[in-house]
C-alpha cells in the first residue's frame, strides 16, 4: 500500500508506503521507507495528547509495537466511553451549561469541589449571594499600603498637624508592612494579635488603635469597606490603663518652678497650667490668638483636638505671667523644645 505522507516542512513525500494495523476502532499506521540505503520501519500515532513515535530496523519489531499501541488506545477509548445513557446525557449537559463560560468541566469542578470544602457544611449558593450582597460597590482587591498610602495623603491635603501626620506615618507605615494584603481580609483578631505583639505602653497601643480606627472609617468613605458594616476596628476593645496620681502643686511651688523655667517656655508652661490647653494646641497656638484686653484665648477650629472652634478665659494670674511675653507668631517655636 502506497500514500503520500507529509514531511517535517509539511511539503508530501510521495512513494513512502504505509501499513495500518488495527484493534477495534484504534489504527496505528507503520511508515515503510529508508534512511541512507537502510530499510526503516517508523511507528507514529497519539497518545494521552503526546504524539509518539518509535523506528524500526525490521518490518515485525515495528508491527508489533503497532499492535500493542492499537490495543492500549482501543482500551483507553474503551474506558473513557464505558457509560450509562444516564451518565452520557449528564456529560454533555455539563459541558453545554460550560460552553458560554468557555471553562474545561474538570476545571470547574476542581473549583466547585474547593469551595464545598472551604464552606464546610453551608450551601453554596447562598453563600455567593452574601459575599455579593456585602462587597457590591466596593473596589476589591486594594491593598493595605494602598489605602494607607491614599489615606495619608488625604490627611495631608486636609491640613492636619505635622505632629500628628508624622504619628500617623509611623502607625499606619509599621500596620501596612504587617498587613500587605488586600484590606478587606484583615480580621479583628489579627489586628489584636498585632497591637499585642507591639511591646508598647497601653496608653500608646491605644492610641495605634485610634489611628487605625480613623484609617478603617477612612476606608469605607472611599468604598475599600461595605459602608453598611462595622469595621474590623470597631469591636476591638481598647487596653486598660492603669490609674495615675495627679499631683497639685501649690502656688509657691508653681512660681518656683515657672522661675526656674527658660524664659521662652514661660507663655507655654503658663497656658499649659491656668487655661487648661492641650500640649499639641498650644503648640499651634499663634500670640494673635491671646487678647489680654478681653482675656480670652482663642482656639481655632484648625487648632484644637476636636476641630471646633472655643474660647478659653485667661486668669488674672495667667494674664501677669504672659503680659512680659507677648509678640507676633507661634507661641512656642518649635527650636524653643
Amino acid at each position: 500500500m502506497h500514500d503520500k505522507s507529509m514531511t517535517k516542512s509539511g511539503r508530501r513525500m510521495p512513494g513512502r508506503k504505509i501499513h495500518r494495523v488495527k484493534f477495534g476502532s484504534a489504527v496505528v499506521p507503520v511508515y515503510e521507507g529508508a534512511v541512507r540505503g537502510s530499510a526503516r520501519f517508523t511507528v507514529a500515532y497519539y497518545s494521552e495528547g503526546r504524539r509518539i513515535r518509535h523506528s524500526f530496523s525490521n518490518m515485525d519489531s515495528a508491527l508489533g509495537e503497532a499492535r500493542t499501541a492499537a490495543t492500549k488506545i482501543q482500551n483507553g477509548m474503551a474506558r473513557a466511553t464505558d457509560l450509562s445513557v444516564a451518565d452520557r446525557d449528564a456529560f454533555r449537559a455539563a459541558q453545554s451549561l460550560l460552553s458560554d463560560l468557555r471553562v474545561p468541566l474538570l476545571s470547574a469542578l476542581e473549583e466547585y469541589v474547593r469551595c464545598r470544602k472551604l464552606l464546610v457544611d453551608a450551601p453554596l449558593l447562598p453563600a455567593v449571594e452574601e459575599y455579593l450582597r456585602r462587597t457590591k460597590g466596593v473596589r476589591l482587591g486594594a491593598t493595605v499600603p494602598d489605602v494607607v498610602k491614599e489615606f495619608l495623603v488625604a490627611k495631608e491635603q486636609d491640613g492636619v498637624s505635622k505632629r500628628y501626620l508624622d504619628q500617623l506615618r509611623s502607625d499606619m507605615n509599621r500596620f501596612a508592612a504587617s498587613f500587605p494584603g488586600p484590606l478587606l481580609h484583615v480580621k479583628s483578631e489579627q489586628i489584636d494579635q498585632w497591637l499585642r505583639s507591639l511591646g508598647v505602653a497601653p496608653r500608646t497601643r491605644n492610641g495605634t488603635l485610634t489611628s487605625l480606627r480613623t484609617l478603617f472609617t477612612f476606608a469605607k468613605s472611599r468604598s475599600f469597606l461595605p459602608k453598611n458594616e462595622v469595621t474590623e476596628t470597631d469591636s476591638l476593645a481598647k487596653a486598660k490603663v492603669g490609674d495615675t496620681d495627679t499631683e497639685i502643686f501649690t502656688p509657691a511651688q508653681m512660681r518656683a518652678f515657672m522661675e526656674a523655667a527658660p524664659r521662652e517656655l514661660v507663655p507655654y508652661l503658663a497656658i499649659a497650667a491656668f487655661a487648661g490647653l492641650r500640649p499639641a494646641e498650644i503648640g499651634r497656638l499663634q500670640w494673635s490668638a491671646i487678647n489680654l484686653g478681653r482675656k480670652i484665648i482663642e482656639v481655632r477650629a484648625g487648632q484644637a483636638k476636636t476641630a471646633s472652634r472655643r474660647i478659653v478665659p485667661i486668669s488674672e494670674n495667667l494674664a501677669a505671667w504672659l503680659a512680659p511675653h507677648v509678640g507676633t507668631g507661634p507661641v512656642l517655636l518649635m527650636n524653643e523644645i
